[in-house]
């Protein structure tokens, strides 16, 4: 049973890179789009949103001397092209999906609207919302946060490469220990990097619960969606 009827999935753009240094890694894919079949079979509504650091990411490029709204414009066409290519592989394993997008750009994707994400997910599609939010200056992390605010999702779960969410980057710390659950004022607190702090922000004021797990290992989609006590609960 799905503990979930309704999912916001938010994956990180540097994760589908794999074993590759740029770009797409076909199996870590591939991998992806079976864990999402999985969980859809249960019956559970999804929107996905990707990044697109794999690719193109504004605020690096506006260090280097891009205009940033140029740059966050070019993440943004990153993410459509992650989206396109995650669309392409649920459809080679029979699951239906749609590709929205948050600035017009038809034929790629169909414009973005809250009504338009919940039609599809009611016709047993999974939506998957691209472009961020449409606007510079605002990271993937906040289009997530809104989107799953949008279609009145019961959780954002997002995908990462750590299983959760621990007192330091336990890649770089061997002494760090990782929470079972934390509450969005404890990440203030203590200065965690969870999200950007206005995606963050707009969760704990709409009440959006997060679950922070390892996507990289496959099954772990479904042990969420089941409710496993797996990775890091963020709530109030």
């Amino acid at each position: 049973m799905a503990k979930y009827k309704r999912i916001l999935l938010k994956l990180s753009g540097e994760s589908l890179m794999g074993e590759k240094q740029y770009g797409i890694d076909e199996k870590r894919l591939a991998e992806y789009a079976t864990q999402i079949k999985e969980i859809h079979e249960l019956g559970v509504e999804i929107g996905i949103v990707i990044g697109g650091g794999n690719i193109f990411r504004g605020l690096s490029g506006a260090n280097k001397g891009f205009d940033r709204v140029k740059g966050d414009q070019m993440g943004m066409l990153a993410t459509v092209i992650n989206s396109l290519a995650l669309s392409s592989a649920l459809g080679s394993i029979g699951a239906k999906s749609r590709v929205l997008t948050a600035i017009r750009m038809e034929p790629i994707g169909e414009f973005y609207s809250k009504w338009k994400a919940i039609e599809c997910m009611g016709n047993n599609e999974i939506v998957i919302l691209s472009a961020g939010t449409g606007n510079p200056f605002f990271t993937t992390d906040t289009g997530s946060s809104l989107r799953g605010i949008e279609i009145e999702a019961d959780v954002m779960l997002k995908g990462t490469r750590v299983d959760g969410i621990y007192t330091a980057d336990p890649e770089k710390d061997k002494n760090a220990t990782k929470f079972s659950e934390i509450t969005y004022d404890e990440i203030y607190n203590l200065g965690l990097k969870v999200m950007d702090l206005t995606a963050t922000t707009m969760c704990k004021e709409n009440n959006l619960p997060i679950v922070v797990f390892d996507m990289d290992t496959p099954g772990n989609l479904k042990k969420v969606i089941q409710g496993e006590a797996i990775g890091t609960l963020v709530h109030n």
